[in-house]
């Protein structure tokens, strides 16, 4: 039990034009809920290297202007899994996506500000709780 530590998570607030991203997980724990592009910070790579390299694979884009956000400490009871993740906000060019991965997200979706979705991604909901609405965190 001693060895059991926190895995780093990073969450990607991709926005353009008052929209932001959200995906449908699967075959993952947190199945049927909605979420950013998001996956494991790997060993020696920098936050946003994890950032970029994920997006492209999850949705063929390119993102630019990234900046830190928050984190959240995110305890996940019944999966027995425990992450810090922490949220890279940026923009990206177009609005080409593609689906990269449909064995891990089911669609990609663009909200604005009043169609947050209800089954959030345990660390989404963590971050309106613990800090802001993700739309309060876009310039």
């Amino acid at each position: 039990m001693d060895n059991l530590r926190p895995k780093i998570g990073v969450g990607v607030i991709v926005h353009k034009e008052g929209k932001i991203l959200f995906g449908k997980r699967k075959n993952a724990h947190g199945d049927g809920t909605r979420q950013f592009p998001w996956w494991h910070l790997e060993f020696w790579e920098e936050v946003f290297d994890c950032a970029k390299r994920e997006v492209l694979e999850e949705t063929g884009l390119n993102i630019k202007n990234l900046q830190i956000g928050p984190y959240t400490n995110d305890i996940f009871v019944q999966e027995n899994k425990h992450y810090i993740t922490l949220f890279v906000i940026c923009e990206y060019d177009s609005w080409e996506l593609q689906l990269m991965e449909p064995e891990k997200c089911d669609v990609r979706e663009r909200k604005l500000k009043n169609e947050i979705p209800e089954k959030l991604f345990l660390p989404i909901q963590n971050l309106i709780k613990q800090w802001c609405n993700p739309f309060d965190l876009l310039k």
